[in-house]
């Protein structure tokens, strides 16, 4: 039979022809089971993709709508027959929604039977077409189109193989990517604590970063969050920046980037490729790819996350600025929680200095005492190597505690001369006055054993409880021979501060019947170091332990 032709020969049409691997290891494969050579094309646009044998005048109509329908009806079919020349045409599905066709022309007894008709396919030359049929096998139309058939089951099963295996490749690839986030954000939740900083937890972070992102540096920027010398507590003052990697930016750099892309909290993960990066003329500071995600907690922004430049020179997308968005996510939880107690560290501070200011100003003639005693309570404790966590503790029970004095009567309280028994009771209520002042104040919880019984004695004949021994909390223990050192030490109104070798005696005998030996035994290994302190004066109180412990 005959088609109206309208694109040449079926099989090769004069076309300029791509050299694919793929359809080339597939022309081979069909050559080794039909000895011919099929060509191979696209089967959604009818477009060759690799030639194969040519019979010149073997024609059809338009070749590229009869190998799209082939490919749609996905079935083994002949698309031309003339004078006992087939042409056969194989789907094959290299894809899930991608189909080639392979289509390939065979000789059949008929065609032997006919050769002065076959010589019009060869524009009359019957020479060429009897030297055409002689190198040819010679099919059976109905085997040939079982043996097709098999062969295209064969070669779709294989593909599909092939494709699965390529899946299974990606979904293992996903899941491995995906752990490693997972485990990434894991790790860092684990590292949420207030105890580290966030610039700490910031380095960590984009370290940990470098196994999960392709990118060949980043950058945390983290913002200030006090003003200088508005801060009892260690505070970020001025920007810092962090690096990992070859980063193209300094700090300043990083500072006017996010000024001139005029980031904020709310736009999210920005994200620039080379296109991007050309026209912002990010390119020329050695800035291709790019994403920036803030570190923020709510309205606040603490600081900005940044990943520079593909190891493969390829393009960011969405996969990675979520990834760095999720990270500064919890960076800027981090950061806020931080901030959130530091201010609240800075409420309790101004809460204790105000108190401080109270007691001194009810007894100026020993204004400061709390904080000389403080300052003695630490020193003794680290004599006795006790837990670093107490410290600070430590610290705040000597600043407080004489706080109960505030509602002592002042006429006892500043008396020049000696109390009588009636007014010795009276100022003997100041430990649990001060207890009861503080008692509300949930984050001063732990100094309250230390206000209560500083006053108690090792043989149990203080007060305000008459406890003994090691019933006695460990820090009252402590706070009783700083509080005695400093009253014996300073001048008062009715007499002079005792020398060192009195103050001394006095301890030696007092141990173990008003003060715990080991609490003294430590005050003379650090007497020096006390003597020190009590010379050295300090202008204000400071709070923050971790300039004097």
């Amino acid at each position: 039979m005959s088609f109206a032709a309208t694109s040449g020969s079926l099989l090769l049409g004069g076309q300029a022809v791509a050299d694919d691997t793929e359809h080339r290891a597939l022309v081979e494969e069909l050559r080794r089971n039909f000895s011919i050579d099929f060509a191979v094309w696209d089967g959604e646009s009818g477009e060759m993709l690799q030639p194969g044998q040519r019979v010149p005048n073997l024609q059809t109509m338009a070749a590229d709508e009869l190998v799209r329908a082939v490919a749609r009806d996905r079935k083994t079919q002949f698309i031309a027959d003339e004078n006992g020349i087939l042409a056969l045409a194989v789907p094959i599905h290299v894809a899930m929604e991608r189909c080639v066709v392979a289509t390939g022309i065979f000789a059949t007894s008929e065609a032997a039977q006919r050769v002065h008709s076959l010589a019009v396919l060869f524009d009359g030359d019957c020479a060429a077409a009897t030297k055409w049929l002689d190198s040819q096998r010679i099919w059976d139309a109905e085997l040939l189109l079982q043996l097709a058939e098999a062969i295209g089951s064969k070669l779709n099963a294989e593909a599909d193989v092939e494709r699965m295996k390529k899946e299974v490749d990606l979904i293992s690839q996903n899941l491995a990517t995906t752990y490693e986030e997972i485990s990434l954000l894991y790790t860092i939740t684990q590292n949420l604590r207030i105890s580290r900083s966030d610039e700490e937890l910031g380095q960590l972070a984009i370290e940990w970063l470098v196994d999960c992102v392709s990118a060949s540096s980043f950058a945390i920027q983290y913002l200030p969050v006090a003003e200088q010398g508005d801060s009892t507590y260690k505070a970020r003052t001025r920007p810092n920046l962090i690096v990992s990697g070859d980063c193209p930016v300094d700090e300043d750099g990083f500072r006017a980037l996010i000024e001139e892309l005029d980031l904020t909290a709310a736009m999210g993960a920005f994200i620039a490729n080379e296109k991007s990066t050309t026209e912002r003329n990010l390119v020329e500071r050695g800035i291709r790819q790019l994403i920036i995600v803030p570190l923020s907690e709510g309205d606040n922004v603490f600081g900005w996350l940044a990943a520079f430049n593909h190891v493969e020179d390829r393009e960011f997308g969405t996969i990675e600025a979520n990834l760095l968005s999720s990270v500064g996510a919890l960076l800027g939880i981090h950061s806020g929680n931080r901030d959130l107690y530091r201010q609240q560290s800075e409420l309790l501070a101004n809460i204790v200095r105000a108190l401080v200011s109270a007691i001194d100003a009810k007894d100026p003639y020993t204004s400061g005492h709390s904080d000389r005693v403080a300052r003695y309570a630490v020193r003794i404790a680290l004599e006795m190597r006790v837990n670093p966590k107490l410290l600070n503790t430590i610290y705040m029970s000597g600043l407080l505690h004489d706080v109960g004095k505030i509602g002592i009567d002042d006429n006892v309280l500043r008396k020049a001369g000696r109390l009588t028994d009636a007014e010795f009771e009276h100022i003997k209520k100041h430990p649990e006055l001060g207890h009861k002042i503080l008692a509300d104040i949930k984050q001063l919880a732990d100094v309250l054993p230390a206000v209560l019984h500083h006053h108690e004695q090792w043989d149990g004949k203080g007060y305000p409880m008459g406890l003994a021994g090691e019933n006695i909390p460990q820090l009252a223990r402590i706070m009783s021979v700083a509080d005695a050192y400093d009253a014996m030490t300073s001048d008062r109104p009715y007499r002079a501060g005792m020398p060192d070798e009195k103050v001394d005696g006095i301890f030696k005998n007092g141990s173990g019947e008003y003060w715990d030996p080991e609490v003294v035994d430590a005050y003379f290994k650090a007497k020096e170091d006390i003597e020190d302190i009590r010379w050295r004066e300090r202008p204000e109180l400071d709070l923050d332990e971790q300039s004097w412990a």
